[in-house]
């Protein structure tokens, strides 16, 4: 009998999702405050050097998504490393500090509608026309960062998602 792993199936469908998140129309004007206005980028998991002041850590506003990649995954990488591993409000305080928009972002919820805890979890920041948008759990392994096009909706994330209201 063939058992699959549901590993890697998992991850095929988040990255699915993912891809299908940059399968719609351009997004509108964005709200002030949600970060710079990309003019003519185009989405990119592999992008060009991160500027110099992204790479040390800081955030760089001016930048693009691509060039505060590095310190979003920083970010995450410390949160996944510590005690609230698959805590959405952990990741959403943790980028704060660092100094991203707390109104520009999204995240999924901890637990399942049966009150589960969840296999994994997504959180985003939109930037400008693009979305720096992160996947933590269990069902994932390492956690998976990466820039994809902002949904025409104006948000990042395809599905429920909770409100920020802490």
């Amino acid at each position: 009998m063939i058992r699959l792993n549901p590993r890697p199936i998992a991850v095929l469908a988040t990255a699915a999702v993912l891809f299908l998140a940059g399968c719609t129309p351009s997004a509108p004007a964005e709200p002030s405050g949600t970060g710079p206005t990309a003019s003519s980028a185009s989405p990119a998991v592999s992008a060009p050097a991160p500027s110099p002041s992204a790479s040390a850590g800081a955030l760089a506003p001016e930048a693009s998504a691509a060039d505060n990649l590095p310190l979003f995954e920083r970010v995450v990488r410390e949160v996944w490393n510590g005690p609230a591993q698959v805590s959405g409000r952990a990741y959403i305080d943790a980028l704060v500090a660092a100094g991203f928009d707390k109104g520009a972002m999204q995240v999924t919820p901890d637990t399942t509608v049966i009150g589960n805890p969840a296999e994994s979890i997504e959180f985003s920041v939109r930037w400008g026309e693009e979305c720096l948008v992160g996947q933590v759990g269990p069902s994932i392994g390492d956690p998976v960062v990466t820039v994809l096009p902002g949904l025409s909706t104006g948000g990042c994330l395809i599905g429920q998602t909770r409100p920020i209201d802490w």
